[in-house]
């Protein structure tokens, strides 16, 4: 219990965010980038959401929750901001309180990150500030951590964050067995993390009922702002929302789920009210 408590940190946060795979010969392989498909840039990132996912291990036993929210800028259809929060749950708090902020701002049909700001609190003293701009036609990305110096970094074309990434896979075509790369920015370099749609399968229970799915297997080499562990697979739903309903990701000991418990806003051209709405949220 104490090794799980230990390595909320790194796995609550990481096993909820699309791109936590295994290193390996697939990450060095050669395939084409992710293109959006425009028809889902409308249907699945074109809208206001919020979602919520309880976060259990092996057993089924609660261990944090993670909250995602997605706004439109009000002047310009393109722009949005990503809005996420993590936090423990129950016993978890009293030996390792996390509650870690992650605001994303996006542009244009790839909605690629221009600015990224993360407030870390953690443990009994452990506090954060961090922020990152990315100039994605100037090829340059600069990142600050509390008082340090400033750093700048040139890429060798556009790049996501592990954010924008995540829902930017919403919008991929994804043929199944078809790799694609979507480049992403982490440990101070450009990586090519290699997208896989696995298959297509059928989900009984999920917060949207019964509902046919397609599993996406991310794979990347970077560790980002958490160490990782594992296999991760996402499981979004098989039409023009494509709705993350659930993540799964191995660790050392069991496994990590994120479960969907609630979701609002406008998705596929249809208002959704599922679960509870938190005050606030």
């Amino acid at each position: 219990m104490i090794d799980i408590v230990t390595r909320f940190r790194g796995i609550l946060w990481s096993s909820l965010i699309l791109f936590f795979g295994v290193t390996g010969a697939m990450a060095a392989e050669t395939h084409p980038p992710g293109l959006p498909d425009p028809v889902l840039l409308h249907s699945a990132y074109g809208g206001d959401e919020t979602f919520r996912y309880d976060v259990s291990w092996s057993g089924g036993i609660k261990i944090g929750e993670l909250r995602l929210r997605i706004t439109r800028a009000a002047l310009d259809p393109e722009s949005f901001e990503i809005h996420a929060r993590v936090t423990d749950h129950g016993a978890f708090r009293f030996f390792y309180p996390v509650d870690d902020t992650f605001i994303t701002l996006v542009q244009g049909p790839e909605r690629l990150p221009i600015r990224y700001e993360v407030e870390q609190k953690e443990g009994r003293s452990y506090k954060a500030h961090r922020l990152t701009f990315y100039d994605q036609e100037g090829g340059g990305v600069r990142y600050r951590k509390n008082e340090e110096a400033e750093k700048a970094f040139s890429v060798t074309g556009k790049v996501h964050n592990e954010f924008s990434a995540f829902f930017f896979t919403r919008v991929l075509p994804l043929a199944l067995e078809t790799s694609v790369v979507v480049p992403t920015f982490a440990d101070e370099k450009r990586h090519e993390v290699v997208v896989t749609p696995r298959r297509r399968t059928r989900l009984d229970q999920t917060l949207l009922g019964p509902v046919r799915v397609i599993e996406v297997l991310p794979r990347m080499t970077f560790k980002g702002l958490y160490d990782k562990s594992g296999d991760t697979v996402i499981w979004l739903t098989d039409d023009n929302c494509r709705i993350p309903v659930r993540i799964r990701s191995k660790i050392l000991i069991g496994s990590l789920t994120a479960e969907l418990v609630a979701y609002h806003g406008t998705s596929c051209g249809r208002q959704w009210n599922l679960g509870q709405q938190e005050p606030g949220h």
